[in-house]
């Protein structure tokens, strides 16, 4: 368990010494938030569906949560590239240790900078239900980071360089966030596209989210909380085997 914490701990620290990472992190939400936010609001409460700033601001916490937990993941080509991965893996320690440390210590950055974009909601004027809905919503914060930092170590241990990552943000990351519904209401799609969307397991996240924030759900917060699990218990299982395959 020790490696598991040590690694854990490293990810935290680099976190934490890197100011301009954090900076960084507030930018697109910021994005999001203020232009299709406010900009895209007479529309939407036209269209007789409410405030588009309270049902885009689930989403936006969501979609800060999937960039920062896949590319903590996908950051295992830094630590190849750097030697400390190699340094790692020689260690007496088991793989699954490295993997789970790494995992949860991506998960617990993620949280960390969806928390920070949950404070800039409540500032530009986002309002849950209740504040007693904030451990709950924390736990699907949590399931989508140790869900898609567990994809994230998947993919980064089958990738050689960084060529490979302007694929992976093109035709991974980018569809994952855009098919979620983060950004427009599950309800009423075409049936093809419908479909689509829940294949994607960020949909169950921010589904789960504004069930629990703004009381709007299409599947159910049950559903989604099942589906996260199942979701997460998978890709950590595929993520480990994966992991386990490196070749120094």
């Amino acid at each position: 368990m020790s490696a598991i914490y040590i690694l854990w701990l490293r990810e935290l620290k680099r976190y934490v010494r890197s100011r301009a990472q954090i900076v960084a992190s507030l930018g697109q939400p910021l994005l999001y938030l203020l232009v299709l936010g406010f900009g895209l609001g007479p529309v939407f409460q036209r269209a007789g569906h409410g405030s588009y700033f309270q049902f885009v601001a689930p989403g936006v916490i969501s979609m800060t949560v999937l960039f920062s937990s896949i590319f903590s993941g996908i950051g295992l080509l830094w630590d190849r590239q750097f030697g400390f991965l190699k340094e790692t893996l020689v260690a007496p320690v088991p793989r699954l240790q490295i993997m789970i440390g790494r995992t949860l210590g991506g998960a617990t950055v993620a949280v960390i900078q969806g928390l920070l974009v949950v404070a800039v909601c409540v500032i530009a004027g986002f309002r849950p239900v209740s504040m007693t809905v904030a451990p709950f919503a924390l736990v699907f914060m949590v399931l989508i980071a140790i869900v898609f930092a567990a994809l994230g170590v998947a993919i980064g241990s089958g990738l050689q360089d960084m060529q490979g990552f302007q694929l992976i943000m093109n035709f991974l990351v980018m569809p994952i966030f855009f098919l979620s519904g983060a950004l427009f209401p599950l309800d009423g799609l075409p049936k093809a596209l419908g479909f689509i969307t829940k294949l994607d397991p960020l949909s169950y996240g921010i589904d789960g989210m504004r069930a629990v924030l703004i009381r709007e759900a299409v599947f159910g917060s049950h559903v989604d909380l099942v589906v996260l699990a199942i979701v997460g218990a998978i890709l950590l299982v595929i993520g480990a085997y994966r992991f386990s395959k490196i070749e120094i």
